[in-house]
């Protein structure tokens, strides 16, 4: 089953149901929620890249509406409820318009079709993915999605995205990432420390103790990055990078290995983290 699921919220309202439909996938689920800061946007395109203008390379305005796309789903976390609190706590910071693509359910290897459209990322001002799904490893699959970054569509990684693809042999991903990831500590509250002076973080303490997550042992921070927080691992005694901006071709990426439970997604701290971590990978924050 394909569930094609496109919701319009008014921000000031909060989450408002406009439109579900369904469409028939031996495949994967696929729900699309489409959340605008108004309610007058339009439902008639089930492809949601379809009827959006290109934007990417475009200087914004404070005001400027920007047009997001979160892919998420896979193995391991609650990402019906981070798909939902994401657009919320962002919402603070711009005028966000979000289409949310929902698939692969469960499993730790899935393909989504959604790549197979070339012009997959035409319309959005930025790519966010929030996924697990760590055994995948077809390169051509793989470089569907990277190569569109490369050329200089925005991104924003979260948590287990920091593992997705990390068993496959190519390195394009990781390259995208900056970071080269494939373990984690055991669940527990950890202590952030912030290195340098980046926007980012504007609103984070110097020390800032997580709600109970998962730190990512990090193997390499590649040259095109640079980490902007850390996390001192209870296991090994060992500083990781849980936050850092990257340079990947022509695209902005800004990540974060943090994002794992509810509770982090319910953190003022974290969620200003992404948010202005968005704001910075399309231009919107002064360096």
């Amino acid at each position: 089953m394909r569930f094609f699921l496109r919701i319009s919220i008014i921000s000031c309202l909060g989450f408002l149901l406009l439109g579900v439909f369904t469409k028939l996938n031996s495949e994967f689920n696929h729900s699309v929620i489409q959340v605008t800061p108004s309610a007058l946007t339009s439902l008639s395109s089930t492809d949601p890249a379809a009827s959006l203008p290109a934007k990417q390379n475009e200087a914004f305005s404070e005001n400027d509406l920007i047009r997001a796309l979160l892919v998420t789903g896979g193995c391991c976390h609650d990402y019906s409820f981070q798909m939902q609190a994401l657009p919320e706590a962002v919402k603070k910071f711009a005028s966000v318009e979000w289409d949310v693509v929902n698939a692969g359910g469960t499993a730790k290897q899935a393909r989504i079709s959604l790549y197979d459209n070339p012009n997959w990322a035409v319309g959005y001002d930025v790519v966010v993915y929030n996924t697990c799904f760590a055994n995948t490893q077809d390169p051509e699959y793989i470089r569907k999605i990277t190569n569109v970054h490369k050329a200089g569509v925005p991104a924003v990684v979260i948590h287990c995205a920091a593992h997705t693809y990390c068993t496959a042999e190519i390195d394009d991903w990781r390259q995208f990432l900056g970071v080269t990831s494939c373990s984690h500590d055991p669940k527990d509250q950890n202590s952030v420390q912030k290195i340098v002076k980046h926007p980012i973080l504007q609103s984070m303490p110097d020390q800032w103790t997580t709600p109970p997550d998962e730190l990512y042992v990090i193997n390499k921070l590649w040259p095109t990055a640079q980490a902007i927080a850390t996390s001192v691992s209870k296991v090994n005694g060992q500083t990781y990078p849980i936050a850092w901006v990257n340079q990947f071709g022509s695209a902005r990426v800004f990540g974060t290995t943090y994002g794992h439970s509810a509770e982090t997604f319910q953190d003022p701290v974290y969620l200003d983290m992404l948010g202005r971590g968005i704001l910075w990978a399309v231009g919107r924050l002064e360096e």
